[in-house]
């Protein structure tokens, strides 16, 4: 391809590409595959490697840096960016818009109501139709330059699609990071032993502070535009002529926004988005009301802080105050040794809160926070509650500064940081009673060797009568030893036996699983088991053998590695050898029919859970996938089988039954 082709070719990809972007994040309705998508880009980068003078700021190829910042430099605003007043009820509210009437000598007033995001506010500058400039609100006037950063928000388009968007024009939104977002990247800190995020929220402003570009794309930001700023050329009517009109130029605007004749209508939308919030994948914490007309917002014009046209309607906040009693330490089932904050009981969103994560020990140094301090805690999002706050204005002196305990709260051994650089503590004692208890929960439990029968109850008077000290003593119980065990008679002795001598006949895929290394999961218990094949194969694996694994970068190869490093795990697997456990893997490779393709289950299933189902298809080579997408090659869809349904059907992909499944790995009814 000579370079007038070449440049022909990236003219067409750079509008073919943003074209995807805009129905796959802002419609939600994608027309190519993830592969295809990917095989545009990719054909776009070449050309540019190729021709490196065809390439301009609004290429697709630019929403990903390639070098760090030190620093972000401050950018000043055309306009500048108010924060709102906020009305806490529907008398406040109401009390805002006879405000509003009198301010405009009692006309008609037309509303726009929008969800009001909990996210990072944004300033977007666009010059003649192209993405120039992204900063923060910072204090309403000047910003931090963070256009980098938001390059890589595949909401924002890098150039407007209209027709006539000549002259600067500023759009503002908020920057947010979706719940399934959030809880992947909180899962990755924790596995890194990482400090938290409190919020998405704090999650959202973190990342988009963050020096590179190329670690905040991985975050996978979203954008939601909701205010003009300044415009020198174009020109707007009202709210929500601005708002269909930048969706149509590809900005993506929240599909909730409602616009409304009388207050009426604004009224019953706070509450219902207030009783239905928690419905949506990503967090709000209430209402934005607007006067739609632009001429009568200039009329109502602002005070110092706010515009006086528009108000928040705030959803009671599930916050409440009291003091921390004490703080504890429990031992999680992989040694890791988590503060809890015990509470002075308090109400806290319809519920008498009296415990408190605190995630690690660095988030007690963060907070500042002594055992007798008065606190505020937050339950966001109907969850655990967290402490947010430590009101130390009211401290008395009489506060207990808390130390990091130098020995297990349950066998007494040493904790340690496996790294210098970890946040979690860890007791590596395999015998440690408080992990040893939920280790053989774990090890028994139906995804792991599926011991029927050996629940909570069982697990915790085998260990307290010292009758079970490790995994392997599950191998050796007798009649005898079950009859010591609380309503424990023939039959269920007999039952619980014959279930361990099944579990013998497990694979090799779930024993890893069950032995409860950290950071491995099923998925990763069952890559390992495909790679290896052999429990000896695992055991004598090297670390850059792990480390090379596509699926297993160096944190999880680490702990894998070092876990088979320790001599006890080394006897261990050697006693459950001679117990007869199965140590190898069957690896299947002659299942045509869903061998590579990428499957997805929803609904309820009635020969086996969900998980379950996800393994048995891994196990004949298929790629489990959590969500619908247009690259999906078959949905399996059980009982009530919800939103995935829908959107499999909508794209055409292929949907059988739970028989038709069964049918495909050949489990079914023959015929």
């Amino acid at each position: 391809m000579d370079k007038i082709q070449a440049r022909k070719r990236i003219e067409s990809l750079k509008k073919e590409i943003p074209h995807h972007d805009y129905l796959y994040y802002s419609l939600d309705e994608p027309e190519i595959s993830d592969k295809e998508y990917d095989s545009l880009l990719h054909e776009l980068i070449g050309l540019e490697e190729k021709y490196p003078e065809l390439k301009t700021s609004d290429s697709p190829t630019q929403r990903i840096g390639t070098k760090a910042l030190t620093k972000f430099n401050t950018a000043r605003h055309k306009a500048k960016m108010f924060s709102l007043d906020n009305t806490y009820s529907i008398e406040e509210l109401e009390l805002w818009s006879e405000r509003v009437r009198k301010g405009l000598g009692n006309r008609p007033v037309e509303y726009v109501a929008e969800l009001k995001i909990d996210g990072a506010s944004a300033n977007l500058l666009y010059e003649d139709g192209e993405f120039r400039l992204g900063a923060t609100r910072g204090d309403g006037s000047t910003g931090e330059d963070v256009t980098g950063n938001v390059r890589t928000i595949r909401d924002i388009p890098l150039a407007l699609k209209g027709e006539g968007v000549t002259g600067f024009l500023e759009i503002r939104g908020e920057i947010y990071m979706r719940t399934k977002e959030f809880k992947k990247l909180n899962k990755e800190k924790e596995d890194l032993a990482e400090v938290l995020f409190a919020n998405p929220r704090n999650a959202a402003s973190g990342s988009l502070k963050l020096l590179d570009p190329g670690l905040v794309a991985k975050r996978h930001l979203s954008f939601f535009a909701h205010s003009l700023g300044a415009s020198n050329q174009i020109e707007f009517k009202d709210q929500w002529e601005f708002l269909q009109t930048i969706k149509k130029w590809g900005m993506s605007i929240n599909p909730e926004s409602k616009h409304f004749s009388s207050l009426e209508g604004v009224k019953n939308y706070c509450k219902l988005w207030q009783e239905q919030k928690n419905k949506l994948d990503y967090e709000i914490d209430g209402i934005v009301v607007k006067v739609n007309s632009f001429e009568q917002q200039k009329a109502l014009g602002q005070t110092l802080k706010s515009p006086r046209w528009a108000v928040a309607y705030k959803f009671p906040a599930h916050q409440a105050t009291t003091k921390v009693l004490d703080i504890n330490v429990n031992v999680g089932r992989t040694g890791t040794i988590t503060p809890v904050a015990v509470l002075e009981p308090v109400e806290c969103g319809g519920v008498i809160i009296k415990h408190s994560t605190l995630h690690n020990f660095d988030e007690i140094k963060r907070l500042g926070l002594k055992i007798g301090d008065k606190v505020l805690i937050e339950r966001a999002g109907e969850v655990i509650p967290k402490v947010i706050k430590v009101i130390k204005s009211v401290r008395t002196g009489k506060e207990k500064q808390f130390s990091i305990p130098k020995v297990c709260p349950a066998c007494k051994e040493a904790i340690i940081k496996e790294k210098e650089e970890d946040v979690a503590y860890h007791c590596i004692n395999p015998t440690c009673p408080a992990q040893l208890a939920r280790s053989i929960e774990h090890f028994a439990s139906r995804l792991a060797m599926d011991i029927e029968g050996m629940g909570e109850a069982v697990v915790e008077q085998l260990v307290e009568k010292k009758i079970v000290k490790s995994f392997a003593d599950i191998y050796k119980l007798k009649s005898g030893d079950l009859s010591k065990l609380e309503l424990f008679k023939d039959k269920k002795i007999n039952n619980l036996l014959m279930a361990i001598e099944a579990s013998k006949k497990q694979s090799l895929s779930r024993l890893i699983y069950a032995l409860g290394i950290r950071h491995v999961g099923e998925k990763c218990a069952f890559t390992l088991a495909q790679k290896f094949q052999d429990m000896d194969n695992l055991v004598q694996a090297k670390f850059e053998d792990l480390k090379n694994i596509p699926e297993i970068g160096p944190v999880m190869a680490d702990s894998i590695y070092s876990f088979f490093q320790r001599v006890k795990v080394k006897q261990l697997v050697k006693q459950l050898k001679t117990a007869g456990l199965n140590m190898k893997e069957k690896v299947s490779r002659n299942v045509s029919d869903i061998t590579g393709k990428l499957v997805c289950f929803t609904g309820i299933l009635t020969k086996f859970s969900r998980q379950e189902a996800e393994r048995l298809a891994r196990s004949f080579g298929a790629q489990v996938l959590s969500g619908v997408s247009a690259n999906l090659d078959i949905l399996v869809a059980g009982e009530n089988p919800g939103s995935k349904f829908d959107k499999a059907n909508k794209l055409g992909i292929k949907i059988i039954d739970e028989k038709q499944f069964l049918h495909l790995i050949g489990e079914g009814e023959k015929k």
